[in-house]
């Protein structure tokens, strides 16, 4: 059986990132992975998405509208705009700071309220977490993205140990400790 998982984020967020740690923690665990990475614009702080496919054998990774069984975003328009791809039954994991589209920084459009409580009123399983917080509780907010991983991690059935043993292997030396602990926040929250 072959899962998906879209990583949605605006540029900077430190999707790549993100996408890397999951991608190399389920080859670790003997998974097939298929990764691709869509950037747009994300340079000037525009979308980006990573589609993460894996199991047995996966032929393409690419995932199709109703094909996620995760959406982890990185902020909370980012899960609305992506979720005609969530299929049913799935779930969205999604920090709730809130970044201003070029629209809304011009003037030109209003930021939408209660974004997560319209994805709860359609049914949608929302799993909102402040990574923000957990981030600077870590010691810096960078860190977001790896206190949501965190909590991807919880949601899945692969063990602390190897998610951990990943980032030891992909995080610098010098940033280690604070995204350790980011994603021990994370997993616990």
């Amino acid at each position: 059986m072959t899962r998906s998982i879209l990583i949605v984020g605006v540029g900077g967020q430190g999707t790549l990132l993100a996408s890397r740690l999951l991608g190399r923690t389920l080859l670790a665990k003997g998974y097939d992975v298929k990764i691709s990475e869509v950037h747009g614009m994300s340079q000037r702080g525009g979308s980006v998405v990573t589609y993460v496919r894996y199991g047995d054998k996966v032929a393409s990774p690419i995932v199709e509208k109703g094909e996620a069984d995760i959406i982890m975003s990185f902020e909370e328009l980012e899960a609305a705009r992506w979720l005609p791809y969530l299929k049913k039954g799935g779930s969205i994991i999604v920090n709730t700071q809130q970044m201003d589209p070029m629209p809304v920084i011009t003037g030109a459009a209003v930021y939408p309220e209660n974004v997560l409580g319209q994805l709860e009123d359609l049914g949608v399983d929302v799993q909102p977490v402040d990574a923000l917080s957990l981030a600077v509780e870590a010691g810096t907010p960078k860190a977001a993205n790896v206190a949501l991983i965190g909590v991807v991690a919880k949601n899945t059935d692969i063990e602390q140990s190897v998610w951990e043993e990943t980032i030891k292997n992909t995080v610098p030396e010098k940033f280690l400790e604070q995204n350790l602990k980011a994603f021990r926040l994370g997993y616990g929250a």
